[in-house]
This record gives C-alpha cells, structure tokens and sequence, in this order.
C-alpha cells in the first residue's frame, strides 16, 4: 500500500511506514514559499513583519520580541567567517584630541580634556562585497572608529553617508539579502544593478532619499582620505547634571570630499581592485597622515518635534542650515596595522559600546543595531571572549565576573565569579556615579507595546528632493546616469516602472530623464501599492507616503561642488617622459608640485632610467605599460623634442592622455607637447583644466590651481571620447 509523502507543512501521520518516514527525513529538505503564509523557524504566523515591538510607535525596541530576536540571529550567523556586510575593508591606527572641553553636553572624558591623545583604530570597508570584491564597487563606505578611553572602548560605527536605506531594524535582513548576488546564481558580485535589490527599494519608499546618496558621486571617493563619516543615528550627549542634548556625529576630512567618475571606477576594478586600500597605506607609510575633524551638531532636548522631520528617523538629515556642525577636535591616523588578520580582521566594532557622556535614542534601527553586533561577533570571532583579542581590548583594566568560554585568555584568580558575594570581600564592586558608573538616561516612557511606524516616519520623499535640488548640474546629471545604468540592468519592467513612479515623486524632470534612458514612460500610479512596509492586516491606504515640503530647499553642504580647493596634499600626478626630455623644466616643476605637497611619478616606455636632453640620467618610476591613467589625479607632460617624438608614436602614451582627458582631470604640457597633444582628443583647442604656458613659473602656478580644482567636469558637455 503507497503512503503518502510528508511535506513541508504536514506531521507525518504515527500509522505510516516507519522506514517510509525514515527514508523521506533524509532527504534534502525543499521549501517553496509561493501562496504560503510568513512564519518563524517554528512554525507560528507572522502578522508584522516590517516593525520591531516597541514601547510606542517612537519608543525603544524590546527584548521581548523574539520574533525580531530570531530573524536577526539567523542573519547574524549566515557567514562563516567573514563579515557579513561591511566584509572588505582596511584600516589604521592614529589618535584623537578634543580642542576645547565639551562640559557643558557631556562628561565623556574623552571629549573634554584637551591635553589627551585618545588612541583610536578605524576601518573603512565597502558594504555588499565580499573579502575579495573591489574597492570601487558603487556602495556605501563604512567609517568605524574605535576609541580607546580612559572609561573605556566607545565605538562610533558609522558610514559616509549620513542617512540609510530603512527605518527599523526588522528590514536590514532582506535590504541586505537584496543586495547581496542573487542566491541561485550567487550574481553579481558588489554590485546593485540587478532585480532582486531593486525590487525590494521599488517597495520600500523609505529607501528613496538613500538611493539619491547612493546613486551619487559619494558612492565612488576617490579615497577614504578623502570621504566624510557620518554617525547616521541621533545619539544623546549627557553632562555631569544628568541633562540631555541630542547629537549628531560628523568626520570633516581636511582634504575635502572627492570622488571618481563611474567609467574610472569600473576601469580601476579591472587595474587595482586594491586601489583604495593601497592609497590609506601609502599615504599613512609616506608620512601623509589622513586627518578628519570631528563635527557635532547640538539639538536641546527640549527641540526633539521642532523640525518637519523625525530626529528618531534614520532616513532622514539634519540640515546644517538649521543646526550648524561645531568642529570640536582632530582624528589623524598615522600607523598602519602590524597585521591584517589579527588587527583590521579581527576588529570587532559595535554601536552599544559607549561610555559615560554618551547614550542612545529610540531610533529603531539603531535599537536593532544595539542586539545584532554582539550576536553577530559570537559566531564570527568564535565566542564571547573576543574583546580578548588585543586590537578589541580596552586601554582600562576589565574587571567583572565572566568566566571561561571559548578562547579565553584572562587567567581570573581566586574562587569567586558571583555577586554579590563575601568570599571575595564583595569584589569587583558596583561603581557610583561619582566614580564614573555608566547610568541610562532616565528618559520617561509610557506607552503600549505595539508593532507600528510612527505617522512622523512617513515622509519619504522631501529629503531626498533636498538632496538632489542641492545637487551642481554636474552632480544631478551623475545621479541620472547611474540611475540609467542601475535600472538598465534591470530585467523585470514592472520593477522599473515602480522606480519610475517613485523618482518622478522625488522630481519630475528627474523622473523624465531616467524614463528617457530606458524608453519607457513616467507611470502616474503604481500596484501594488506604493508603501510595502505595512503589517498584513493594515490598511494599505493608512500607511502610504506623507508628502512633505522641506523648510530648506537646498543646502551647500550636500554637494560636493562646495568642497575644499584650496590643496593638492597627496594629489598623485603622473609624468610622461621618454629619452631627451627637457630635464631643466622636469625638475623645476617637480621641485614646485611636491613643496605643495603632491606626489610625483615619472612614467616611461620602460623601467630603470631615461637621459635627459642635458645629459642627465632621470630614474624611472613606473614603465608606460604598466601604468594607468586612473590611478592618478593630475597628467604632467614636460617638453623635449625627442621625448616628445618618442610619445608620439606610443599608443599607450596618446590613450594615457586621452583617458585623462575624458575623466576630466588636469592636464599640464609644456607648449612643445603641442605634436603629440594633436593625437588626443585635446588637439589644438583651448580646453578647460589644460594648462599651457611657456613662462616656467606662471605654468607650475596655473598647473597646481587646476590640480587643486579635482575635475573639470564641463568637458563632460563634449561628445563622448572613446578611450
């Protein structure tokens, strides 16, 4: 007699074959989600699964919530060993000093005494790759900063951008699935250009003001020495009175905010895909320490509702036009790890290491945030001892009663691990608030658990129109062409048209242009329904976006346009040279770009060295094959009949140049390089960032005026250079 298969949804019944029941449990188990309810890994229905519970919509997430408890552990542990985002980064060591005392918001001990170096380890990272993608992949860049205090570890753990993609923690799970490569054909690879990450943003409106950062320039620096940190959340500040203010943490970098173009970006993948982290090591091995201040933008406790956002909203700014960023100290970093492993690898940061001065809001993603890191070091640095490994340890003696697990290194004496207790005179004792006991701010709460979005949540669109109306030309124009690009790849249309109908409530004309590129129409509504982040039984009518109109329209510190220009510290200029180059004018202006702080190489047709045209020998520090145009900001091209002869008839020398010129980079010749100019794409012509200029001093002062400018991006206009 057949008996019937169990499935996935069945109990196999207690009168069937017992070999029968054996011989099916041991087959791989299949499940097919299609027409079936959301459960647990236990089987029992889910109704929300969109929201922490929360004490009140706007209140803290609690450790009840086993439902969020288990999604987020099972997430946490899915990769084994690396990070399961942020995974490829690099790192350094360097130090901290507050200017002046910071007293009156806070205690923190560390941001008031002026005469203290507070060593520091940071690492930046990309974060949808894998340990062994490219630093160029378009991402956001993770900017993590551990201080080791006198009170102990504070972790900052923020991104170069200062907004995210959702609202509650419940959704970092599947944002992160999304786009991650696609699970049947683990494609692609650090990329976002594909379905199922789309797909997910086109029902998640709260995703859009994101999307505008992310589609932007400031998802490709040029270097992490060159990108601001954000601390995303709204944190608190408490002083010595027990009174709060609400902050915002900001990184300045003092080189200003710099990015690549995305066909450099992708050319640089394929040359170095190593290119950012080699630039923080050489820059840091050269003695050209990164430097970064630290910003803070003040909001009394007494202004939380004041604005026509939601402080508590991780999607959302606090433009600098209403509350101002206070630069209060300086970050230099300037040793690079011993070792990778055991240092950039092993660093185990966590948004729930703070110190006394220093607390949390009710902001939900980062209440999430404050479970998920500790669970997530537990399976991927082996247990709970990793603050044992010496780049996690504190600078401050750790005195408390756990014992044992997994690598433990700590060699605790005597008998007792319990308090309290008498054996052991009642130690490690509780510290008092005046000996600098950590205290929770003792903010008032009233409310019924509930799964819900605060109605303040629900504007999803003035920001993100802020962002791209405080846009250059220049800028809008990249966001519309990645935009292109992204959606191009997209193979489903309906994900497309949703995307349509969510820009064109950003704006219109941004809409229009996106559609233009994928010959398709601006849709006038949607279905589904626009807002998927509601509960199964909610009204999808009640949970649609608000529409909003910001009280600032636009704002100078959103783009990068407004960034400093003043520098080329760093900047690394290429020098195309062959045998007979004029060495006179070579020096000349070598001498002049590295006393302005640049770095300076001299590419030839091959290594070793080349004889000047007076008979010097010049030393060689990249052959012209090897080299590339990308990995540098600036293209120098001194004169010498025949060096100048000799580029003339390389390929890689006229593409190096046309390269250049296309990626909108400064270009400086001697007016004797005017033959070989006339194979580029340059030729003749006066062009924007193409310095020519026979009096030697005029031109290595018009040359670093043009460097420090970055880009000349209104030779974008041209028609496009094949090169």
């Amino acid at each position: 007699m057949a008996t019937k298969k169990p499935t996935a949804n069945s109990v196999p019944d207690s009168g069937k074959d017992v070999e029968n029941i054996k011989t099916e449990s041991l087959k791989p188990h299949t499940a097919n989600a299609d027409n079936e309810m959301m459960t647990t890994d236990h089987g029992v229905k889910i109704n929300d699964d969109q929201n922490t519970l929360k004490a009140g919509n706007r209140g803290p997430s609690l450790l009840e919530d086993f439902i969020f408890r288990e999604k987020m552990t099972h997430f946490d542990h899915e990769r084994i060993p690396e990070r399961i985002v942020h995974a490829r980064g690099a790192a350094a060591h360097g130090v901290f000093q507050v200017y002046e005392s910071q007293s009156a918001i806070t205690k923190a001990g560390f941001l008031n005494d002026t005469s203290a170096q507070t060593p520091v380890f940071v690492r930046f990272s990309t974060v949808a790759g894998s340990r062994g993608s490219s630093d160029l992949a378009r991402d956001v860049r993770g900017f993590a900063v551990k201080f080791y205090t006198q009170e102990g570890n504070f972790d900052l753990v923020g991104n170069n951008m200062p907004v995210f993609f959702i609202q509650d923690a419940m959704k970092f799970p599947d944002l992160i699935h999304a786009v991650k490569p696609e699970p049947d054909n683990e494609i692609p690879q650090a990329a976002s250009a594909h379905d199922t990450f789309w797909d997910f943003i086109s029902l998640m409106p709260e995703s859009t003001h994101m999307i505008m950062w992310a589609m932007s320039d400031r998802a490709i620096p040029r270097s992490y020495r060159m990108m601001e940190g954000f601390g995303v959340h709204t944190f608190r500040l408490i002083n010595e009175k027990g009174e709060s203010h609400f902050v915002k943490f900001h990184w300045k970098p003092l080189l200003g905010v710099h990015s690549v173009c995305w066909d450099e970006a992708q050319k640089i993948s394929g040359k170095d895909p190593d290119f950012h982290r080699r630039d923080l090591w050489d820059a840091i091995e050269s003695g050209n320490f990164p430097e970064w201040e630290l910003g803070l933008q003040v909001i009394p406790e007494a202004d939380e509702h004041k604005y026509d956002f939601d402080l508590l909203d991780p999607t959302k700014l606090v433009p600098e036009e209403l509350v101002p960023v206070q630069r209060i100290g300086k970050l230099t970093l300037n040793r690079n790890p011993d070792n990778f492993f055991a240092e950039t690898e092993q660093v185990a940061f966590h948004v729930g290491h703070i110190v006394p001065g220093i607390d949390f809001t009710n902001d939900p993603l980062m209440q999430g945030r404050l479970f998920s890191y500790t669970d997530t070091q537990l399976i991927r640095l082996g247990g709970p001892n990793f603050h044992e490994i010496p780049i996690n340890r504190p600078v401050v003696p750790v005195h408390n009663n756990q014992r044992d697990g997994h690598m433990r290194q700590t060699i605790n004496k005597g008998k007792v691990a319990y308090s309290p207790n008498s054996l052991g005179g009642g130690c490690p004792f509780q510290a008092g608030q005046m000996d600098g006991g950590f205290t929770s701010y003792p903010e008032r709460i009233e409310a019924h658990k509930v799964r819900e979005r605060s109605r303040s949540f629900f504007d999803h669109f003035s920001q993100a129109r802020l962002f791209f109306n405080s846009q250059s030309e220049v800028e809008k124009q990249h966001i519309i062409d990645a935009l292109s690009f992204e959606l191009g790849n997209i193979q489903t249309v309906a994900i497309r048209e949703r995307m349509l109908f969510t820009l064109s409530q950003v704006e219109k004309g941004l809409a229009v242009k996106v559609a233009d590129a994928l010959g398709l129409d601006v849709p006038t509504s949607v279905d589904p329904p626009l807002n998927q982040s509601i509960p199964a039984d909610g009204n999808p009518e009640d949970f649609q976006p608000v529409k909003k109109k910001s009280a600032v329209t636009s704002s100078e510190a959103l783009s990068m346009a407004n960034t400093i220009k003043d520098s080329i510290a760093t900047r690394k200029i290429a020098v195309l040279v062959a045998d007979g180059v004029d060495g006179k004018s070579l020096n000349a202006t070598k001498k002049t770009l590295v006393a302005a702080g640049a770095v300076v190489e001299i590419i030839a047709p091959k290594l070793g060295t080349i004889q000047s045209a007076e008979g010097d020998v010049i030393n060689v520090d990249k052959r012209l094959p090897n080299a590339a145009s990308v990995f540098y900001d600036a293209v120098y091209i001194p004169g010498g009949e025949k060096s100048i002869q000799a580029l003339s008839q390389k390929g890689d020398a006229i593409h190096f140049i046309n390269e250049a010129f296309k990626h909108c980079k400064p270009i400086g010749a001697d007016p004797a390089a005017k033959d070989l100019l006339s194979k580029t794409y340059i030729q003749d012509k006066e062009q924007p960032g193409v310095v020519m200029n026979s009096n030697a001093k005029q031109f290595a002062q018009e040359f670093i005026d043009a460097i420090a400018q970055h880009r000349f991006w209104e030779r974008e206009k041209q028609s496009d250079i094949p090169a």
